[in-house]
């Protein structure tokens, strides 16, 4: 069984897909990108303003399943650049303060609508 979820709180889905995916007790989150959510349209800035809405917005899911970053297993990084890595992983390193959650970091040619970094997780309730 799987139950389909959103929130307003984060981008609506630019593509087929949903914001999650829960199964039992387990949410998957699709990847969050720097979309601002009242807007549809990317935050200004570079590699650490994307990241940080990117993350916001996926703490908007997680919340809209009564979950939060403490309850995330497994993230996935896509980014654009490994020159931001750095600066990514600032931004990063304010959400995911402590028991952290295992990761992979990827660096792609190209993301949605010229993103520079995309986030997804899999967390556990």
């Amino acid at each position: 069984m799987k139950e389909i979820f959103f929130t307003d709180e984060a981008p609506n889905a630019v593509g087929p897909y949903s914001q999650g995916v829960k199964s039992g007790n387990t949410l998957y989150l699709s990847g969050q990108i720097g979309l601002v959510p009242a807007t549809g349209k990317m935050v200004e800035g570079g590699i650490a303003e994307q990241a940080r809405q990117a993350l916001q917005n996926l703490c908007a899911v997680l919340k809209s399943q009564g979950a939060s970053v403490d309850n995330v297993v497994k993230t996935t990084v896509f980014i654009h650049d490994m020159a931001d890595f750095q600066a990514f992983n600032a931004e990063y390193a304010k959400v995911f303060t402590k028991d952290f959650p295992a990761r992979s970091c990827f660096a792609v040619k190209g993301l949605p609508l010229g993103a520079l970094v995309e986030i997804e997780c899999i967390a556990v309730l």
